[in-house]
């Protein structure tokens, strides 16, 4: 039995518990989710282990049926003495989290700040909003992930019980949609996005997939396991932000207009600075080269120079010549739209 179940399925029981009225064993089994072992046997193990964890269990009988529950005063933990400025770390953690809006995680932190914030008394919660017309927090470009809440919970099921998924996913590189079959490892959340880690069959090797380009899927009877030892961490080590590929060392140096801005950021966690006699900065990587670099690097602008590898820097200036020639192209339109413009407006003042 997975490490995983057993958890997930106490964590249940003790939700159930929770209650003012308790449960029986049979009621303690039919609330569990579909998946999950509902033996009454095992309803028993859960509660022998639960008690043994310290969660104080009570036995009642009740109109001929025992029922157990948690002990009174365990059940509702008294309210915790926020002080304003932790209860503000906390409401800031609430707008960090923002662009999970609707899923399983965000609801939680929600009803838990919620009901922190309604402990605090009428001068505390002005305290909290003065500090607020203070300090704020910029989320960036993020993705917006409340439509897609069945999706994370299913997966989220998949991954505790070791599930195989089925499912459809649009690859927008190739613009075609798939059918994979895959073994959930992580739900990762980087840039604004989340990301599904998983061992793809059809490729053969652990991939990321987008949540937000899953179209459907479905967990399957398959048990899999992931491998001894996986480290996320490890895994993305050479990718800047979410895309894996071929590492290689790379060598810019940034003018001294950008290297104050530059240096006092942790761009990747191979990276080395060093400070230039005239103000510029020189910066060494060991990344994988592939086209989120390439992004990374044009985002600088005229601010940074690619030293190496030339195979780099040949991309780049490809990918700006691309970019100039849009824009040339682009600017010929609106100028041919303007004296197209012009022209039909001097024909109008002619026949008037």
């Amino acid at each position: 039995m997975p490490r995983n179940d057993q958890v997930t399925r106490q964590w249940h029981l003790l939700r159930k518990l929770e209650g003012s009225r308790g449960a029986t064993i049979q009621e303690l089994a039919e609330s569990l989710p579909d998946g999950l072992p509902k033996h009454l046997r095992t309803m028993r193990r859960d509660l022998a282990a639960l008690e043994a964890a310290g969660f104080p269990l009570l036995t009642e009988r009740i109109e001929g049926r025992v029922r157990w529950r948690l002990m009174d005063g365990f059940r509702r933990i008294p309210a915790l003495a926020f002080s304003p400025t932790e209860l503000m770390a906390l409401t800031f953690s609430r707008d960090l989290l923002r662009p999970l809006e609707g899923t399983a995680i965000k609801g939680a932190l929600d009803s838990a700040l919620n009901k922190a914030t309604a402990a605090l008394p009428p001068q505390g919660q002005t305290y909290i909003r003065r500090m607020q017309d203070i300090f704020s927090v910029g989320l960036g470009p993020h993705k917006n992930y409340r439509q897609h809440q069945d999706t994370i919970d299913r997966v989220t099921q998949a991954i505790a019980h070791l599930r195989t998924l089925q499912i459809r996913y649009y690859s927008a590189s190739r613009n075609a949609t798939t059918r994979r079959e895959v073994d959930p490892y992580r739900l990762w959340y980087v840039a604004g996005a989340l990301y599904l880690i998983a061992y793809c069959h059809w490729r053969r090797e652990v991939r990321l997939f987008a949540v937000d380009r899953i179209r459907s899927l479905t967990v399957t009877d398959h048990p899999h396991q992931m491998p001894l030892g996986f480290d996320l961490e490890a895994h993305m080590q050479d990718a800047l932000v979410v895309m894996r590929g071929k590492p290689v060392t790379v060598e810019f140096l940034f003018s001294k207009a950008a290297a104050p801005w530059v240096k006092d950021r942790v761009w990747h966690r191979s990276q080395t600075l060093t400070p230039q006699r005239d103000g510029r900065l020189k910066m060494i990587l060991r990344v994988a080269d592939t086209p989120e670099l390439v992004g990374w690097i044009l985002s600088f602008g005229g601010e940074v120079q690619v030293r190496k590898p030339a195979t780099l820097a040949e991309k780049v200036r490809e990918q700006a010549r691309r970019i100039l020639q849009s824009a040339m192209i682009e600017g010929r339109t609106r100028s041919a739209l303007r004296g197209s413009k012009r022209t039909e407006a001097n024909d109008v003042s002619q026949k008037r």
